[in-house]
């Protein structure tokens, strides 16, 4: 038994648990694999394996956020579009004017949960019932995080009318089935996990009801087994896996809304559809999923390519098994960070070296193939950059620089946001707007 099994088991008799399953990822494929426990934690039942399928609960909006962007990256919608935009049905509604991209970070400042019965444990509604429920803004839009279930509902009903069938349909086919997630489906299927919640104090456990969440299920109705998961944890640490493309992918890990807890320092945030966490140095992707009788996690972190899932069949009291397998696999799996550089591109290790910014010296490091790192003296504006398109240009992908670029001018100076880069401090071989003092350095 390794020492992610040993880990797995003590979660289960600690924590009192049903069952467990987990996963662990690393250079892009899943590295191990463990399940404890049976499928409704009595020994007269069949113990739970790799193909056992849990509900992931709010995961699923991770699916729902990814096709939204396909969507963008096709031309055939924008995230800064309003919803009345795209939906020809909610004139009136107080949603209307909210963007895809507060849905998608939860900044649109919509209600939380829906107005009829607990949305988690009662039959869902349809499409129309949902618009007309009288859903309101209890934040005005864009000011701050607000976790919404009902709009994550919204950009399901998005999905549908964007692509004239039902949401899952849309998942199914541009993700699931590419990714061999044959194990992921909307509805129970085959050898599941049953829904539990386990007494705090006592040895004692209680049923937890399972219905169709209706239009709310793109909030949080998907069920997978670990193994499903886990490729989708593998996905989450890549480059899109060819689905999306890499600028996508890193657009989706920008942490664009802190979830500010008054009393601590901030740890967690949102990004297009994944939540974001940063410990230190280290950047983590990923989503938590909860919903009655079940509990999953991923988390992943892309600059190594590790990262886990935990799924388990109770309402509450998983603890840190996730994050302490993942310690494990980093310390184990990770690969450091020099041995994944990649040779420089010809034009890109001509680039490389010191440049000057007037007299502030800036150094250009290679990252592998056509990117490489503007490093800002002092720790100031540096940024990472990519070559954007086959022309001596190439785009910044975080900090000051987001969006901009920067371009290789004929005379050999560099032109970033207007800025003029130079081999030399102040060089009088080239041009700057303003021009340069004649007596030049004196």
């Amino acid at each position: 038994m390794s020492a992610y099994d040993d880990r797995l088991v003590r979660e289960l008799e600690e924590r009192r648990l049903p069952s467990v399953a987990a996963a662990v990822v690393a250079g892009g494929q899943v590295a191990w694999c463990g399940t404890a426990g049976t499928l409704d934690g009595s020994d007269g039942t069949a113990a739970v394996t790799p193909d056992t399928q849990y509900r992931i609960g709010s995961i699923t909006k991770t699916f729902v956020a990814v096709e939204i962007l396909r969507l963008h990256e096709k031309g055939r919608l924008r995230i800064d579009q309003r919803v009345r935009e795209v939906l020809d049905d909610v004139d009136g509604q107080s949603f209307a004017d909210v963007t895809i991209a507060q849905l998608l970070t939860h900044t649109s400042g919509l209600q939380s949960e829906t107005n009829g019965p607990w949305w988690e444990r009662a039959p869902g509604t349809d499409w129309a019932e949902l618009r007309d429920s009288d859903l309101r803004l209890v934040l005005i839009p864009g000011t701050r995080f607000h976790y919404s279930n009902a709009g994550y509902a919204l950009l399901g009903r998005i999905l549908e009318v964007a692509h004239g069938r039902p949401w899952f349909e849309v998942v199914r086919d541009g993700l699931l089935v590419p990714l061999g997630m044959t194990r992921t489906t909307l509805r129970p299927a085959g050898e599941c996990a049953a829904g539990i919640a386990v007494h705090p104090s006592e040895d004692l456990r209680h049923a937890e009801p399972e219905f169709d969440a209706g239009a709310m299920a793109p909030a949080g109705q998907l069920w997978a087994s670990v193994e499903d998961l886990a490729r989708w944890a593998v996905f989450a640490a890549g480059d899109g896996e060819g689905l999306v493309s890499r600028s996508t992918m890193e657009l989706m890990r920008v942490p664009l809304a802190v979830n500010d807890r008054w009393e601590l320092e901030w740890a967690s945030a949102q990004g297009l559809g994944w939540q974001v966490w940063h410990d230190g140095p280290r950047r983590y992707v990923g989503h938590g999923g909860s919903m009655p009788g079940f509990l999953a996690s991923l988390k992943v972190e892309p600059a190594t390519g590790v990262g886990v899932v935990v799924l388990t069949n109770t309402t509450s009291g998983l603890g840190s098994v996730g994050d302490d397998l993942l310690t494990m696999a980093r310390e184990e799996l990770a690969t450091p960070a020099s041995a994944e550089v990649a040779t420089p591109s010809e034009r890109v290790a001509a680039l490389a070296g010191t440049w000057y910014w007037g007299p502030a010296p800036f150094t250009i490091e290679p990252t592998g193939g056509e990117g490489f790192i503007l490093h800002a003296p002092n720790g100031g504006r540096s940024s990472r950059f990519m070559r954007d398109g086959d022309r001596d240009r190439w785009i910044g992908m975080d900090s000051y620089y987001a969006g901009e670029h920067l371009a290789l001018r004929e005379d050999g100076a560099l032109d970033l946001a207007t800025f003029v880069f130079t081999r030399e401090p102040y060089d009088p071989g080239h041009a700057y707007p303003g021009d340069l003092d004649p007596t030049g350095w004196h």
